[in-house]
């Protein structure tokens, strides 16, 4: 018989996992201590993607379930401060170690290494995450409505306010930024990319626009390739841009996000 099980729901189940190995380590209540001992961030995430003009998120990513290995060698601290020197608002951080062979270290040492913010990429599906998150040094977490109900995005939200860290709450379609907005999200990011079977279609954030208030951040997530796509998210009132693959594939980082930006 065959499984119906998406590749979304394998990430998630395994995010799981990973949660019941770390509480073998350190308890939930130890962690949560220690988080909360830190100084409350001030929401360094989404304050850097207010400003005026097209905000840049820039991925340190390894591999991904529909590529594969993208970048061999990963010279994650190089990569990071070649795209700060360039002008990006924040890094993404890939930390999900199986399919994107991610790690928490790469956060850790790249939160030190540069000083934009940082977000945690990864499948939060537990509380235990996010107190994780701030204590690698980011700034913010991905919470995404296909693997979390409103209840839990609420909490969430909640326990991310409580630290000072920024929720980007990521939809695919119409229910999903209905299940954002519900739950007070404030960067809403649509991601172009299906987790369910993976296939990419940029309109997917045009579409989606008009459903987010100008009162929220709204963010366009995957399938960025050229200045071309660049101009059409900026043209149809994105606040912000998250890029990926096609940066990690540059042979020069720099030069393409200054080309991205100059647009």
């Amino acid at each position: 018989m065959m499984s119906d099980k998406t590749i979304l729901d394998e990430l998630a189940s395994f995010a799981k996992y990973r949660v019941s190995e770390s509480i073998k380590q350190m308890p939930l209540t130890d962690l949560r201590r220690e988080a909360e001992s830190l100084p409350k961030g001030l929401f360094e995430f989404e304050n850097a993607l207010k400003k005026p003009g097209l905000s840049f998120i820039c991925e340190c990513k390894k591999a991904s379930p529909s590529k594969g290995i993208i970048s061999r060698d990963f010279p994650y601290l190089d990569i990071a401060k070649e795209y700060e020197e360039a002008g990006a608002d924040c890094i993404s951080v890939l930390t999900e170690p199986k399919w994107f062979l991610g790690a928490d270290s790469y956060l850790k040492e790249i939160a030190r290494a540069v000083s934009i913010p940082c977000i945690r990429k990864d499948f939060t599906v537990d509380e235990y995450m996010i107190y994780e998150a701030k204590l690698l040094g980011a700034k913010a977490v991905l919470l995404i409505c296909s693997i979390l109900d409103k209840g839990q995005l609420r909490e969430y939200i909640n326990i991310c306010d409580a630290l000072g860290l920024s929720a980007l709450v990521e939809a695919h379609d119409e229910k999903e930024i209905e299940t954002a907005l519900d739950s007070s999200a404030r960067v809403i990011g649509v991601n172009n990319r299906n987790l369910k079977d993976f296939k990419v279609d940029t309109a997917n954030s045009r579409n989606l626009r008009n459903l987010v208030p100008s009162d929220r951040i709204f963010v366009s997530e995957s399938g960025i390739r050229s200045v071309e796509d660049i101009r059409e998210i900026k043209d149809f009132g994105a606040d912000a841009v998250l890029v990926g693959e096609v940066l990690m594939r540059a042979e020069d980082k720099k030069a393409l996000l200054t080309e991205f930006k100059k647009v």
